[in-house]
């Protein structure tokens, strides 16, 4: 797996819990939506440890708002290692996980090599009155605030927009 797919890996992990009409759902919560969620992801019908999957996203979360310490992530890093793939054009590192807690492990790995490559690239939403989902800024100035310009960018704006207009009309 490439590091940008395993980048979108972690955000759909950390994107599971989204507020959908003011209520926050959970995609691995019951046991029917969480096999959809890993076939989504594996493209196969694999056994994830869900319940690992979960408090594996959990802990991602807390690392992101700096609520928790990289070792909390043991649990999904139990058994992993990289192993070498020898080709003609040179050599590449796999990832080998078990296989009940692959997505945990990939997920886990992914957070780490931004946590390297692009601290605080990983964040919440700056709707964090109406969204519960996370982005992964990759813009140039490190700026980016919400999850969807579409959608939460929009709504900001236009929130901002009309406070401004507001005050205006209301000072003498």
């Amino acid at each position: 797996m490439s590091q940008t797919s395993d980048e979108g890996l972690l955000l759909a992990l950390l994107n599971t819990t989204p507020t959908v009409e003011g209520v926050r759902v959970d995609r691995l919560a019951d046991p029917e939506g969480a096999r959809a969620w890993v076939r989504e992801h594996t493209g196969g019908d694999i056994q994830e440890d869900v319940a690992l999957l979960r408090a594996t996203r959990d802990t991602l979360k807390a690392l992101v708002d700096g609520e928790a310490e990289p070792t909390a992530l043991a649990p999904a890093l139990d058994g992993v290692s990289y192993r070498a793939a020898i080709g003609d054009t040179g050599i590449d590192w796999e990832l080998a996980a078990p296989a009940e807690h692959a997505l945990a492990a990939r997920a886990a790995v992914a957070w780490d090599a931004l946590r390297h490559s692009a601290p605080g690239r990983v964040r919440r939403c700056g709707n964090t009155e109406e969204c519960s989902l996370f982005l992964i800024d990759h813009s140039k100035s490190n700026s980016a605030r919400w999850c969807s310009m579409a959608g939460c960018g929009n709504r900001m704006k236009a929130r901002r927009h009309y406070e401004r207009r507001k005050r205006t009309r209301s000072e003498p």
